[in-house]
């Protein structure tokens, strides 16, 4: 048998971050799971230094578990790290590495269940699913939808192994994420009032982001589920200027909606775009406004009495919760497949961190988790 340390040794030393290729660790997973029989399928990415894999075992068709996990990790850049990032290191219980908690943790125990279905004889398919670009808006399932679908069939349950605590989150938010490119006239600062400033007009837009999320949060749709119980509106980034005494010809602003299920994203989309209408109608053509897509995947929200949760819930032994980050589980459900997300580590306290680690009895709970999963297949 293959131990999860060893698989997670492996795949902490893989830099994986989303600006770097994962097609070395994709070859790694490829070999793991050919050598042990399973029927593989690399999905490639069209910059062709990138790629997602879908692989299954036991009879074809309908029904079985899938197991899902991204392979890529947040930059180290700028954070104080005391021991290596990209390699496993371990003092007491805990095991320190970037991408231990998310979620390279839960891909060694995906992995160790794969070793041990492939000893078994199943009744009912095991399915794994590892995609790419995940931490910049789950761009990379996206890319590989078209061409996964018909490979995933209509599994009775998907599991996304992101760090839960091992509770069962049944629910996250969606999110849209946009560029704002925003355009007015260059001159000289003196006469500043003479012309449209890009970089006033985008303060101008945020101040109307401002006001939606104060409406949002007094008059939207309300989760008691959720820490925050309503939908965000937020600006992430803002750029703009050359120089002091030259008034900004050009601007640009990045912001972002996390929304629940019951406010509709497109109507929210279609309010921000009538406020940038609004701003730049006076301007007689000296501003501009263009909103430009960046990324977006929808939420998740399966029943608490669903059978993929109280199935999940048995083998686990966690319960229900909802959660503030976003995953991949909502293109899963999108596609007809109740799915729930359920790890170990916790985002919280050490997703995305500096010295971010993982205890051994959170993997422990989860190969736990697993081993009950792979009892049903049998």
């Amino acid at each position: 048998m293959t131990s999860s340390l060893e698989i997670l040794d492996r795949l902490i030393g893989f830099e994986t971050i989303s600006a770097r290729s994962n097609l070395d660790l994709i070859a790694y997973v490829e070999d793991f799971l050919v050598t042990r029989q399973f029927r593989v399928h690399r999905i490639a990415d069209l910059t062709d230094d990138k790629a997602g894999l879908y692989a299954e075992m036991g009879p074809e068709g309908a029904g079985g578990v899938l197991l899902s996990a991204h392979s890529d990790v947040v930059p180290v850049t700028g954070q104080h790290w005391t021991r290596p990032p990209f390699k496993l290191t371990r003092d007491g219980d805990l095991l320190f590495g970037r991408g231990t908690t998310d979620m390279k943790g839960f891909l060694a125990e995906m992995l160790v269940a794969a070793d041990t279905a492939s000893r078994r004889t199943l009744t009912a398919p095991l399915k794994l699913l590892i995609s790419y670009d995940e931490e910049i808006g789950c761009v990379g399932i996206a890319r590989m939808r078209d061409r996964l679908t018909p490979l995933l069939g209509t599994p009775r349950l998907a599991i996304v192994g992101e760090p839960t605590e091992m509770q069962v989150a049944i629910g996250h938010k969606g999110k849209r994420a946009y560029r704002a490119e925003i355009t007015g006239q260059a001159g000289h600062s003196a006469l500043a009032p003479n012309y449209v400033s890009a970089l006033q007009l985008a303060v101008d837009l945020v101040l109307d982001l401002r006001a939606l999320q104060a409406d949002l949060k007094q008059n939207g749709a309300r989760d008691a589920g959720y820490d925050i119980p309503y939908s965000t509106v937020h600006a992430g980034k803002m750029t703009s200027g050359t120089a002091l005494n030259i008034v900004p010809e050009r601007a640009e602003l990045v912001f972002e909606i996390r929304h629940l299920a019951a406010d509709d994203p497109d109507l929210l989309e279609r309010r921000i775009a009538k406020a940038a209408a609004e701003l730049t109608a006076p301007l007689a053509g000296a501003g501009a406004i263009a909103l430009h897509p960046l990324a977006a995947y929808p939420g998740l929200a399966t029943p608490a009495t669903g059978d993929a949760t109280r199935q999940v819930q048995g083998w686990s032994g966690g319960k229900t919760c909802k959660v503030a980050f976003g995953t991949e589980g909502g293109v899963l459900a999108e596609l007809g497949i109740p799915t729930v997300v359920c790890g170990p580590g916790s985002m919280e306290r050490q997703g995305h961190k500096a010295d971010e680690h993982i205890s051994s009895a959170q993997l422990a709970a989860c190969a736990t988790l697993l081993a009950n999963a792979l009892d049903t297949l049998l």
